[in-house]
């Protein structure tokens, strides 16, 4: 892929890297002459420009673009970048950086945004992953297609524990897509049993969260989580 990164900070230096390695093209775009550090990441293409610029974007070539990622320590930034990424030159996935947690409300469709990515939200969802036993924990949003990431860790008690998979009724528009089992990920095959202490990884949309909780975990699970909101 042909990868546009708008903010060479940290966080877009190390985004860049990491695809980089894994055999992408990457152009990082920085308006702040200070933070253009090509020897940083020299595998990378770099542009001293305004990611906020039509004109800037044109000589970037963000229509030759797989994906842009609004990457800078600003939300406004971040939504302007989106926005003229998505509508200007259809650029077909746009991920954006959250900053401040009170401006996630602003980071979808309408913007420009197909994933947006909030830190804050991302760090105390992994706290909740790694403390949290017999109930679902959301890990990521996916705007465009109002789905999510959960997580749920298996307890002892769980209705379908020792049981494989295929005898799992999950509803509709919910897919389970990897099992955390000690060090290992396992890709999901309907003869495998599920067992206490697996982590399961699902894909669903909002509207069916509580149907996977109460199907993985039993009803209790479901009332427990009303009564908690």
């Amino acid at each position: 892929m042909r990868v546009a990164i708008a903010g060479a900070g940290n966080v877009g230096r190390s985004i860049a890297q990491e695809l980089i390695e894994n055999g992408h093209q990457v152009l990082l775009i920085e308006r702040q002459p200070r933070k253009l550090r090509p020897e940083r990441v020299p595998e990378a293409e770099w542009l001293l420009a305004d990611a906020c610029e039509l004109t800037s974007l044109e000589e970037a070539d963000l229509a030759g673009c797989d994906v842009v990622v609004a990457a800078t320590g600003d939300d406004k930034v971040n939504l302007v970048v989106s926005l003229l990424a998505k509508t200007e030159f259809a650029v077909p996935r746009v991920v954006a950086r959250i900053n401040r947690a009170e401006n996630e409300w602003l980071f979808t469709e309408l913007w420009g945004v197909d994933v947006a990515v909030s830190t804050p939200r991302v760090m105390a969802a992994l706290v909740e992953e790694a403390v949290t036993v017999g109930d679902l924990v959301r890990l990521m949003t996916f705007r465009q297609g109002e789905a999510n990431l959960v997580e749920i860790t298996l307890p002892p008690t769980a209705p379908y524990v020792g049981q494989p998979l295929h005898a799992v009724p999950l509803p509709r528009d919910a897919a389970l897509v990897a099992i955390l089992r000690g060090k290992r990920v396992l890709v999901p095959s309907r003869d495998d049993p599920i067992e206490a202490g697996d982590e399961l990884i699902f894909v669903c949309t909002v509207e069916v969260e509580d149907a996977v909780r109460e199907v993985v975990l039993g009803p209790a699970s479901v009332e427990r989580n009303r009564e908690a909101r």
